[in-house]
Order: C-alpha cells, then structure tokens, then sequence
C-alpha cells in the first residue's frame, strides 16, 4: 500500500505518491495507445489532513488537526483539486 504508520492509530498517504501512482497509470496508458476509463481516489471537499503534502505542504504535525477517517485516509479538497489539474494536463497532452 501507500500509507504510512506514524502515530498509533493513523495512517496517512504521502500525496505525493498518490500523484506518481497516478501519473505511472496515465503513462502506461499513454505508452499502450489506450485511454483510461477512470481512477478511483479516496477523496472529500473537506479541509482533513489525512494525506502529506500537496500544495498546502500538510505534514505529520498537521496530522491530528484534522484527522477524522476511521478507514482510509483521504485527499482534501486542495490536494483532490491539484490531482484534477495534473490529470487534465496529463490527458491533453496525450491527445496532441
């Protein structure tokens, strides 16, 4: 998996990692000459920190403000968004 275990009871993701599965699933598709018919993120419009990094550099100190899943952690709303754009960016670049 891609979680870690830093304090008892949490396990976050790197987001960051998130991002290079992400990117490492577009380029196969990419390198295959096929097209993704989606990807499945854990992902909510809240401001959690359940994921490291992104954007607002979320880091294990930040872990208890917002830490609210009692199962997999999930990217918040900034990080969801950031992941959006680089999917985008990714598929548009493909198709020249």
């Amino acid at each position: 998996g891609n979680t870690e275990s830093p304090p008892p009871g949490l396990k976050p993701r790197q987001y960051q990692n998130v991002l290079a599965e992400v990117k490492e699933f577009l380029d196969i598709h990419k390198e295959m000459g096929s097209y993704p018919g989606g990807i499945h993120l854990e992902m909510t419009g809240q401001d959690v920190t359940e994921c490291l990094g992104g954007l607002e550099a979320i880091g294990h100190d930040d872990l208890g403000n917002r830490y609210e899943t009692q199962c997999d952690p999930r990217l918040n709303a900034s990080q969801s968004l950031e992941l959006a754009f680089t999917v985008a960016e990714s598929m548009m670049r493909g198709r020249k």
